[in-house]
């Protein structure tokens, strides 16, 4: 079995002159994040309508904050208000002609919901409204200003707020720019949201998640903060589902390509695992033959993102999903989403450029 390739955040994360020789292009890339910013802000460059309502789901970094079960939640959200949802996404990673990992778990997540996966976004939206959507939930789509949204909610893992973890050393997290840090925005960009999503809110003690709370209010002062976390809902065995509560204490070994592989590893403590070993690979990881375990030994449990690529190799690992769930704020979530009523049929907003 080939060892994990080193997370690319895990390096960043530390102090040292390697690190510290990309801070001048991580400044660079503050300047024209900012350039490009002011540019929209100043309708100096267009936005293009979709003609139907577009949900934006966002961060500030690059990196898992927990998109995914976010766009399931916003989905059915938008579903239950009378709506025709589809899901829009660039598809990082994807082959030509084949979903990515985040297309193939939202698939099992939400069966018979249209996505499109183009880095031409405004393309993609056109394509979703032609098959029929009503209203577009566009992951990653914060820093996507060319396609209009009616919503924006962005969301900040509170376990890791800026992006990286902190060093192994101790001390402070890195908060910088890529390719320095993982900051793909300066944090005043949240002052645009409809809506901060503070994640994993759980996995943090309390006097840290109201420091946090306070840096956010100084960010985006009067946007609205709401709290979730990321609550197990199923745990799937070759065998079929299983209870959560019979998962305590049984020993697992963790196999990841995920954003925030510390959150996973967490979430399985939470339940009473006894983990052996977390083998955590970089984020969108291809696995192949040589990364999987052995197959005898412990049950190898892996998230759903990473159970198509995993069960294409012929391992049948234990599949932890977890969805996710707003523990303050959820009606007001509610409430703006509901002002995205469906349009009589027939009838469409323009789908026109336009400069606000």
């Amino acid at each position: 079995m080939a060892e994990p390739r080193r997370r690319p955040e895990d390096w960043l994360a530390q102090r040292g002159l390697a690190q510290a020789l990309l801070a001048p292009p991580a400044v660079l890339m503050g300047w024209a994040s900012r350039l490009r910013a002011a540019l929209y802000d100043r309708r100096l460059l267009g936005a293009f309508e979709a003609g139907v309502p577009v949900v934006s789901l966002g961060n500030l970094t690059a990196g898992g904050t927990g998109k995914t079960p976010a766009a399931v939640l916003v989905v059915e959200l938008l579903h239950a208000l009378g709506h025709r949802p589809a899901l829009l996404s660039r598809g990082y990673g994807a082959r030509e002609g084949a979903p990515n990992d985040e297309a193939l778990e939202l698939a099992r997540l939400l069966p018979g919901v249209d996505h499109v996966q183009d880095p031409d976004r405004v393309a993609g939206a056109r394509r979703l409204v032609d098959r029929g959507a009503t209203a577009i939930v566009l992951d990653d789509g914060f820093q996507h200003r060319r396609l209009a949204r009616e919503v924006d909610l962005v969301l900040i893992d509170a376990t890791r707020p800026l992006g990286l973890p902190a060093p192994a050393a101790g001390g402070e997290p890195v908060e910088a720019f890529l390719p320095r840090g993982l900051l793909r925005e300066p944090p005043t960009a949240l002052a645009r949201a409809h809506a901060i999503l503070l994640t994993r809110t759980d996995q943090v003690g309390a006097a840290a998640l109201e420091a946090l709370e306070v840096r956010v209010a100084g960010w985006a002062p009067g946007v609205p903060v709401l709290h979730t976390r990321h609550a197990p809902a199923r745990l799937l065995t070759p065998e079929g589902p299983r209870p959560l509560e019979e998962f305590a204490g049984t020993e697992v070994r963790l196999l990841s390509g995920i954003g925030n592989p510390g959150a996973f590893e967490a979430t399985a403590r939470s339940l009473g695992a006894h983990i052996r070993e977390h083998r955590a690979h970089p984020d969108h990881h291809a696995f192949r033959a040589e990364d999987l375990p052995e197959r005898e030994g412990p049950p190898i449990l892996c998230t759903l993102k990473d159970a198509s690529k995993l069960e294409a190799l012929g391992l049948r690992p234990w599949v932890l999903e977890v969805r996710l769930e707003v523990v303050r704020g959820a009606s007001w979530l509610e409430e703006l989403l509901g002002l995205l009523a469906p349009l009589p049929e027939g009838v469409t907003r323009p789908a026109e450029p336009h400069h606000g």
